[in-house]
């Protein structure tokens, strides 16, 4: 590559004035221009047929444009008789103009006119090529004879106009101002102007084009603002601009020149053009719209304009085009999901007290003002996603609002699969990953049936059916769950701490419906099951199961307590206040001593050491439930002696009856 074969292909205004740039935001809609079906249809590879063309021409109305270059009539019999059809048709609005292309020659701009017989508004664009390497290189013209065929041209155009049914605004382009001295630029497009005499009540159009893109924005500006500054009959100009894209600029391009003083934005959707296209309108005037200013073109349905778009053009509009691609408002990235899912939540909040601003992290515009949606288009998951992303998508499409400490697990959980599969995962691949090992997951046993009783707290009769037999386990606790839980760690001789109970409506799909998760606490670790049901109770039973299944099965299997130890806890649950062991082995049939080492064997207690807990477990039960006091309590769990009970209690709990029944009122 070398680079010394370049120098600057631009030229700069005489005079350098920077008055743009103290502006910061365009603050009122441009005219807009459409070129799709001259500019852009020309620039296809099978250029658009006529029904194809009056199809996109009425896409442009729906979108809301009042000016659209509908060809170049003289160019081809599609291009007249698509003109024609729109005039003979009556698909013209009363509000909207209609415009054409023509060279500065006499047999292309009488053709031009014919093609505008009876039209009610329109306007008729002239234009010639006027820089330094068109004049010495094509026309081989200087530049008294470049202006003199700018000027014949318009002379021509005002002619046809007078003679021609129809209403006619004219619009001059300096084609090739890229490399086009800026003083002469100016003195052409005044002598054009010198002809057409404009007026207040019938302005021209001076347009600017960028017809290869070589200069900077900033550059670009401040050629605009001179010839704002220096135009003739300023107040009764529209001043247009045409920005190209070959340095892939031509968005900074139009908003800095609408800065420096045009009027006028001619442009197409999504920049298609010749070489690297266009300006993109679409981007231009969302830009606007991000900053609170309306662009006066409504695209709230960008999808069905994308999808029309493609049709018609065998184009496609890449993923990250701005405001329209399909991944634009797609966030992967696990630290990106949790800052717009927490942004989404709080604009929840604020607009319930009547603040509807947009401001929400890694979103310059709520996607819902182009017809996008959180739920498909904002957070999707794939292995770079994180428990803010997931949790957000199974609460949006599925109701289920996960508890804070289960988020994590999940979320690795899900993005170990894609990572695994290296494919994105849609919501309902999510669902079903997730229901298959938080919800479904009952390998080892399952709890079919419990029945409470209210006996100093709750006692609960749970059916374990486990290595295919039924099993029912007496077991008591300060609430159902907790008494299943008993039930479970008796039955299997387990330890765990019942660490997390969450519950909910859900909230999509059947409203009938509950949501219970559950987190058990062994070893150090936790492990989380979630229920689904119309009844709350079983949905939590299910929870639990599913939690501590998961734990056995990481753990290890877990084989049930003996049908005979089974009924001797059992036993000792019902009768705890009297029972004694010369009760127990008259009950089973054994001697005091084997009772006493059977028990020790099986559980790892003293039969005292049971008799204990479950007492203590009851008075738990009753300081947090009831109001009775402290001494009637004791009582009622079998102490007679209060400050025996107490010493009891402080050993066990860290505390007395007295604080701990204080912490259980302050929520602790």
């Amino acid at each position: 590559m070398n680079a010394k074969k370049y120098e600057r292909p631009y030229f700069l205004p005489p005079v350098m004035t920077y008055d743009w740039v103290k502006k910061t935001e365009i603050e009122k809609a441009p005219v807009w221009c459409s070129v799709d079906l001259r500019d852009g249809n020309q620039a296809l590879v099978e250029p658009m047929s006529l029904d194809e063309k009056i199809e996109f021409y009425k896409m442009l109305l729906k979108i809301g444009f009042k000016e659209i270059e509908v060809g170049f009539p003289a160019a081809s019999d599609t291009e007249y008789n698509f003109m024609r059809a729109l005039v003979d048709g009556g698909m013209i609005p009363k509000d909207v103009t209609v415009q054409v292309l023509t060279q500065a020659r006499e047999h292309i701009i009488k053709k031009t006119f014919q093609a505008l017989e009876g039209v009610d508004n329109a306007i008729v664009h002239l234009y010639n090529s006027t820089s330094v390497a068109q004049r010495e290189q094509v026309f081989k013209k200087d530049k008294q004879h470049i202006k003199e065929l700018a000027v014949q041209g318009a002379k021509l155009v005002d002619e046809y106009a007078k003679k021609t049914e129809g209403n006619f605004r004219f619009e001059y382009s300096p084609e090739s101002f890229h490399g086009t001295e800026i003083e002469y630029a100016v003195d052409v497009c005044n002598a054009v102007l010198d002809v057409w005499k404009p007026t207040k009540d019938k302005k021209a159009i001076i347009n600017i084009p960028t017809t290869v893109e070589n200069a900077m924005p900033h550059v670009f500006a401040t050629q605009i603002e001179y010839i704002h500054k220096n135009l003739k009959y300023r107040d009764n100009v529209i001043l247009s601009i045409h920005p190209h894209n070959d340095r892939g600029c031509a968005v900074a391009t139009a908003e800095a020149g609408v800065l420096a003083g045009a009027d006028r934005v001619e442009g197409t959707l999504f920049g298609n053009g010749e070489r690297t296209g266009n300006v993109d309108v679409v981007t231009v005037a969302m830009n606007m719209f991000s900053h609170g200013y309306d662009p006066e073109l409504d695209f709230s349905n960008m999808k069905e304009i994308v999808s029309v778009y493609e049709k018609l053009t065998n184009m496609k509009v890449s993923p990250r085009q701005p405001y329209a691609g399909e991944l634009v408002f797609t966030a992967f990235s696990g630290s990106h999901q949790d800052a717009i899912a927490k942004g989404l939540a709080c604009r929840e909040k604020k607009i319930k007290n009547g603040d509807e601003t947009w401001n929400v992290p890694y979103l310059p515009i709520d996607p819902k003002d182009v017809g996008r949606t959180y739920d498909s288009d904002v957070i999707r998951i794939n292995s770079q996603s994180g428990k803010g992303g997931v949790s957000y998508v199974l609460k949006n499409h599925y109701g289920l609002t996960l508890p804070v400490q289960m988020r994590e697990e999940v979320g690795y959980t899900i993005k170990g699969f894609s990572d695994r599969e290296h494919k994105e995962l849609s919501p309902e691949w999510i669902y079903t990953i997730f229901t298959e090992k938080y919800i479904t997951g009952n390998n080892i046993f399952q709890i079919p049936e419990c029945h409470f009783k209210q006996k100093n707290g709750i006692v609960a009769d749970v059916t374990i059916e486990h290595d295919d037999k039924k099993t029912v386990t007496v077991a008591s606790g300060n609430g159902r769950l907790d008494a299943v839980s008993n039930a479970i760690k008796q039955y299997f001789q387990v330890s765990y701490e019942l660490s997390v109970y969450e519950e909910h409506a859900i909230t999509r799909g059947s409203s009938s419906k509950a949501a219970a998760y559950v987190g058990i606490r062994m070893n150090g670790n936790m492990y989380w099951g979630v229920g689904i049901d119309d009844d709350i109770i079983k949905a939590s039973v299910n929870a639990l199961c599913v939690a501590v299944n998961r734990c056995f099965m990481i753990n290890g299997n877990k084989n049930g307590v003996d049908e005979q130890f089974n009924e001797m806890m059992n036993y000792i649950q019902e009768n705890f206040m009297n029972v004694s062991l010369d009760d127990i082995a008259d009950k089973f049939h054994f001697t005091k001593p084997y009772v006493s080492k059977y028990i020790k064997v099986k559980s790892g207690k003293t039969f005292t050491e049971i008799i204990t807990d479950i007492k203590l477990k009851k008075a738990k039960t009753l300081l947090k439930n009831e109001s009775m006091h402290i001494d009637v309590i004791a009582a009622n769990v079998g102490y007679q002696n209060v400050e025996h009970f107490n010493r009891l209690f402080k050993k066990r709990y860290g505390m007395t009856p007295g604080q701990y029944r204080l912490e259980c009122s302050l929520g602790r």
